[in-house]
């Protein structure tokens, strides 16, 4: 069995809940609203494996092997949720929220499409995560998002190492 990196971690949710979440917020919306769906605890993706092969009765690494075969190209070792946001409102149901956005003006929209099409027209794909960043300041890139998981991990390890909570 392959997993990309056995530090990745992700969220899960059944089609049937997620559609009904989907369905429901779509119902609340009166227009222009951004929803986000509370997703739950995350899984590491090697317990999830080393489930799935116990599961199939077997032993993990001994009846089969689990083995570590790298990111993929702009593959994020954990994704991003807005759930920690100052900006979320709640809804009637516990597990939606609203993400309170500042209005950008027809114009400002204008400018951003416009930095944007230049960007792509220059063909260059540093220039359009550049263009990308300055029009939307929560984008961060996957080595930005890897780099920062990675100090993260080493912290809670020398922390835990010593017996400290990392701050």
């Amino acid at each position: 069995m392959t997993v990309t990196d056995k530090r990745i971690i992700r969220y899960f949710m059944t089609i049937p809940e997620a559609a009904q979440l989907v369905l429901e917020a779509g119902a609340m919306a009166h227009g222009g609203e951004v929803y986000v769906l509370d997703m739950g605890e995350p899984v590491k993706i090697l317990d999830l494996a080393e489930k799935l092969v116990r599961l199939s009765g077997y032993v993990p690494y001994r009846d089969i092997d689990i083995v570590e075969i790298g990111l993929r190209p702009g593959e994020k070792l954990y994704e991003e949720l807005l759930m920690q946001s100052e900006h979320l409102s709640r809804t009637e149901n516990n597990k939606i929220f609203i993400e309170q956005q500042e209005a950008i003006s027809p114009h400002e929209i204008g400018r951003m499409l416009e930095q944007l099409k230049r960007a792509a027209d220059s063909g260059s794909a540093a220039e359009m995560r550049r263009a990308l960043h300055a029009c939307v300041q929560t984008y961060h890139s996957a080595e930005q998002v890897n780099r920062e998981a990675i100090e993260q991990m080493e912290l809670r390890t020398q922390c835990a190492a010593v017996g400290e909570k990392p701050s």
